[in-house]
């Protein structure tokens, strides 16, 4: 009863409740109060002025030619006189959640070890509030910084039901933001995620 009452609370809020002092090892008590037990131990480091400005000019880019990949992004930095590898470029592209938009190769060729999930949306009439509810994550670019916005948004109404911000890309904050809604009773009918990196991530949501 008691982990299914800490399971409502935010996810800031649990971690104030780790005790070093108790009977209970650190990863009993984060097994209890639904933890990652490695986010404990990780410090966010402020990015340095260089990097910041990489992203920056990276993000502008993108704004205005989002179908360049990894070599034209690393080219465009060396003729503005920036001294950076295609490693580090895309390294810091996946950081900003930023992927070039152009035709792939066979994409109409599924792998057949993979699970088929029927599409729910298929031809539905979405008439009514609460009956279809989506999540997505974007990345924005602040002046000292950068941060990872996730919302959950009602199809129907177009009304944003709740967001959070988060400097990393976890998976708790997701989780933590979809759960306070249904901790708050609110429930729908059909949840479509995405950018959800493994479907372990869905399942902490049963909790609630």
């Amino acid at each position: 009863m008691a982990k299914k009452k800490a399971l409502t609370v935010a996810l800031t809020t649990r971690r104030t409740w780790l005790e070093k002092a108790n009977e209970l090892s650190t990863r009993k008590q984060c097994e209890l109060l639904s933890l990652n037990r490695s986010s404990l131990y990780y410090e966010a480091v402020k990015p340095n002025e260089y990097k910041l400005m990489l992203m920056r000019l990276l993000d502008e880019q993108y704004t205005k030619t989002p179908f360049y990949g990894v070599k034209r992004m690393t080219a465009m930095l060396r003729r503005k006189g920036y001294v950076v590898n295609e490693k580090r470029v895309r390294r810091l592209l996946r950081q900003m959640g930023l992927m070039a938009v152009y035709p792939k190769v066979n994409l109409s060729k599924a792998n057949k070890e993979h699970k088929v999930y029927p599409y729910l949306l298929n031809n539905m009439d979405i008439a009514k509030n609460d009956q279809v509810w989506s999540t997505d994550i974007t990345y924005i670019r602040l002046k000292g910084g950068f941060v990872y916005l996730m919302a959950v948004i009602d199809w129907h109404s177009r009304y944003v039901l709740d967001w959070s911000l988060s400097t990393t890309l976890e998976a708790d904050f997701c989780i933590d933001t979809v759960g306070g809604l249904l901790a708050k009773g609110k429930r729908c009918e059909i949840l479509t995620l995405t950018k959800v990196r493994s479907l372990r991530h869905l399942s902490s949501l049963s909790r609630y």
